[in-house]
């Protein structure tokens, strides 16, 4: 996973790089909020951050609020991290925009524990983008086929946007995702019957 830290201090900045690459994590690096909000309003920007709250030029509630203001598919997963033990200001950060938060200093295996939600809610994401994307494109296959089409009056073909004539289920099947399953109603078998038994019948006359 890439992940950006946001954090001014140098030492704690190295201890979370280097945490989080011994645990095979793409890392990048910003020293303060204003070059943390230039990764994350990029477009290839990495899919979580953890960012301190007090930071220069920036802190990192502003850049949680700046974040989410941005129109994304999926929006970054932001963990903030704070020496701050006030409840009114952890609620602040959430408020902002933030998605969770760690006190400094923080535990390895609680960092561990909240980057890997960070990862799985993501991953949640992701597949909820590609169902709605999915279904919307479904949706637009489905009003293709709304309106009136020109279909023959003997044979029953339709015809595409090509001019080509094409049988009503190959049509439907390049359209939607549908296959089907063919069969003889009662009406038609009735009458292939009848047609059948009226074959016979002129053949034992010759």
């Amino acid at each position: 996973m890439r992940i950006l830290i946001a954090e001014d201090d140098p030492v704690s900045c190295r201890i979370l790089e280097l945490t989080l690459a011994a645990w095979g994590h793409e890392v990048s690096v910003a020293r303060d909020g204003r070059a943390a909000w230039d990764v994350l309003r990029q477009a290839d920007s990495p899919p979580l951050a953890i960012m301190d709250i007090m930071m220069p030029e920036m802190d990192g509630c502003e850049v949680c609020r700046k974040v989410r203001e941005l129109s994304v598919v999926i929006p970054p997963y932001l963990i903030l991290l704070t020496a701050m033990t006030e409840k009114a200001d952890v609620v602040r950060g959430i408020k902002s925009g933030a998605n969770d938060y760690l006190t400094k200093p923080f535990h390895r295996e609680e960092l561990k524990v909240r980057v890997e939600v960070g990862i799985q809610m993501l991953e949640l994401q992701r597949v909820l983008a590609d169902r709605v994307k999915e279904l919307e494109q479904a949706l637009s296959q489905v009003k293709q086929l709304q309106g009136l089409l020109p279909i023959c009056s003997y044979c029953k073909k339709v015809r595409d946007d090509q001019n080509y004539w094409q049988k009503v289920d190959t049509y439907l099947s390049d359209r939607i995702d549908v296959q089907f399953s063919h069969g003889v109603c009662p009406g038609c078998l009735d009458r292939v019957a009848a047609e059948a038994r009226l074959r016979k019948e002129e053949l034992a006359k010759v």
